[in-house]
């Protein structure tokens, strides 16, 4: 029986997380006798530091985001020839990953965070693993952090990033898949128009943690008379409580959701989205076709995929400053800014050569299949050419 083994990172629910949920769903639907397992390299080689970086992290971004976001720059987006991030460690979390193959005897390892992924490069490259390893990005740019030689497979967000990874890592054509960020297949494709015209519905997205500054806009929306807003609270129980508190009839609260048929439904009912500039929140946001408003972001990266997006034209940026609910109802009434929003997205999706998620299965099962052959093989579907 084949097995496939994902590696995100950290324990905490993410994008990460999310994405190789739904790979994982996505290869349970449509294969039969593969066995598949999620695993977080820092809680298998010692649970307390993996409790200790996740608690560090969420302080440093809440308490000092002007200090993470330099450091996150500095050493995760900098130039790619300074010396990599993690290095001190390396050599511990090197030998847990050589111990977790060597447990999972893998036919096929899918990394959806960028450090799993640059260990089990260095040890492809030591002749260490010759197991096939697929990179699946979940931001809209690529960090110094991901390993990229001797991976065999890139799943990417873009075109940009798929002629970059073959201009400046030299890694060849074929083995790179435009997919977009992936996300769930029960967020299903929808076409882009209002369908509360007279008082549109509003989707507030703070992130599975609840963060994005929601409280900030407390007193305008409050008294809105132009939007019906539902807010996403994720895991954060005390906005959850305190909108409640309000008792207002346009504004109704929302727990964390995980169910992602649940999560298409409310992308089905309402017409404009304010959420973080995060890989998956926004990939889906872009398959519904959702005019996507962006007021607060958590730092680093989620700080440089705002710049893709906004140098795309796919999101519109709120000025803090100004009133939220005025700079939404002036962007959704003029037509102009619409037209050429509803062209970005037009022209995102385009580039996608591989959108379809039985398409990305179809990769993994040909991997899986001719994963002992001798020489390279050629599969041609509906004229794409994938190397496996």
């Amino acid at each position: 029986m084949k097995k496939v083994l994902f590696l995100p990172l950290f324990r905490m629910q993410s994008g990460h997380h999310q994405v190789a949920e739904a790979l994982m769903d996505l290869l349970k639907k449509h294969t039969n006798g593969v066995i598949l397992k999620k695993v977080d390299l820092l809680s298998y080689t010692n649970n307390s530091l993996e409790k200790m970086i996740t608690t560090g992290y969420l302080k440093w971004i809440r308490y000092a985001p002007e200090t993470y976001n330099l450091a996150y720059k500095n050493l995760f987006y900098a130039n790619s020839k300074k010396e990599r991030p993690f290095k001190w460690c390396q050599h511990i979390f090197l030998k847990k990953m050589e111990q977790l193959i060597d447990e999972e005897n893998p036919d096929l390892i899918v990394c959806t965070h960028g450090f799993p992924s640059q260990l089990l490069s260095q040890l492809k490259l030591k002749g260490k693993c010759s197991v096939p390893i697929i990179n699946v990005y979940t931001d809209f740019f690529i960090n110094n952090v991901w390993g990229s030689k001797g991976i065999d497979f890139h799943f990417i967000p873009s075109q940009e990033l798929k002629e970059k990874l073959i201009s400046e890592n030299q890694i060849p054509k074929h083995s790179i898949m435009v997919t977009g960020i992936p996300v769930h297949e029960e967020i299903t494709k929808n076409a882009s128009g209002l369908k509360n015209t007279n008082r549109p519905k509003v989707l507030i997205s703070g992130g599975n943690s609840g963060l994005g500054g929601i409280l900030n806009l407390a007193g305008e929306l409050k008294k809105s008379t132009n939007f019906d807003y539902f807010v996403l609270c994720g895991n954060n129980k005390k906005l959850f409580d305190e909108i409640k508190t309000w008792d207002l009839a346009h504004i109704k609260p929302l727990p964390y959701i995980s169910s992602r048929s649940e999560m298409n439904e409310l992308y089905e009912e309402v017409d404009v989205i304010v959420s973080k500039p995060g890989g998956v929140t926004i990939s889906e946001a872009l398959r519904k076709r959702l005019p996507i408003f962006v007021h607060s972001m958590l730092p680093g990266q989620e700080e440089i995929n705002l710049q893709y997006l906004k140098d795309n034209n796919l999101v519109f940026e709120i000025n803090r400053k100004l009133s939220f609910e005025k700079q939404m109802l002036n962007i959704l009434k003029d037509h102009k800014k619409m037209d050429q929003w509803d062209k970005s997205i037009e022209t995102y999706q385009k580039e996608m050569e591989w959108e379809n998620p039985e398409e990305m299965v179809g990769i993994m099962k040909s991997i899986l299949n001719l994963k002992q052959a001798n020489k390279p093989s050629y599969l041609t579907n509906q004229s794409k050419v994938i190397y496996s």
